[in-house]
């Protein structure tokens, strides 16, 4: 386990969650499963189907983050660029590659399904990756050093996700504590939280309103004041100090 923070981003690739068409749900299920490995996620982008933003996003994140997770784009259809756009990226040839038609080979074969040339595409893997297993449809994703390559469908995401976790090292697991608030708004507890802030660096705070229909009719309102940190004693102390000084708690 590493003793500094370790943060990784996530590239989602695709027209159609920029157009609204689909919407995006690999971000928090990524960032689920990072967390308890001691990974919190320090940016998300999404890009069109354009090698060229997919190439420049990609070399923007990998160099500034530990890893990186791209989702979408490795499909058999003619815009799914993601895997050539990441060859691309690290300078190195891409072509059809004998493990990964030998996986797709047995996963057709088993289904009776014909190995098309549109379905071979997914068999295009980068010099140098190492392949993702895909326990969804076969179709393996692939790491090419701390870039992981990953199907935008999210349950075949999730899947590709337990192929991840022994090739990364953690941090320390961050902590969250939610606080509670009823009848507050985030304007009357601002300048207490800036406060909090400044005396307990190590420790993130936010602050989120919520809303809540009354089963008589009405509505119910307040603030969740969200305390996270990788410290236990600072996270503690925190916690402590902000109950002490917040509205009353239910």
């Amino acid at each position: 386990m590493s003793e500094r923070p370790v943060k990784a981003a996530v590239l989602v690739i695709g027209d159609e969650v920029l157009s609204g068409r689909t919407q995006d749900v690999n971000v928090r299920q990524i960032a689920e499963f990072l967390s308890p490995l001691g990974i919190t996620l320090g940016e998300a982008r999404v890009v069109s189907d354009v090698q060229d933003d997919i190439v420049e996003a990609l070399n923007a994140l990998r160099t500034r983050w530990d890893y990186v997770f791209t989702t979408g784009g490795i499909g058999p259809t003619h815009d799914d660029i993601t895997a050539d756009a990441v060859a691309a990226a690290f300078g190195c040839p891409i072509d059809v590659r004998a493990d990964a038609l030998e996986i797709l080979n047995t996963w057709y074969a088993n289904s009776g399904t014909e190995l098309t040339p549109a379905r071979l595409r997914m068999a295009r893997i980068p010099d140098g990756a190492e392949l993702i297993a895909n326990p969804v449809t076969g179709a393996p994703g692939f790491q090419i050093e701390n870039v992981f390559v990953l199907a935008g469908v999210p349950k075949i995401c999730r899947g590709m996700l337990e192929d991840i976790a022994h090739r990364l090292q953690g941090g320390a697991v961050t902590q969250s504590v939610s606080i509670r608030l009823e009848g507050v708004r985030e304007g009357d507890i601002a300048e207490m939280l800036g406060q909090a802030a400044l005396s307990f660096p190590a420790v993130s705070i936010g602050s989120y309103p919520w809303f809540e229909e009354l089963a008589g009719g009405g509505l119910s309102r307040g603030v969740a004041v969200v305390l996270r940190s990788s410290d236990a004693a600072a996270l503690a102390r925190a916690e402590q100090t902000l109950r002490s000084q917040l509205p009353a708690q239910p």
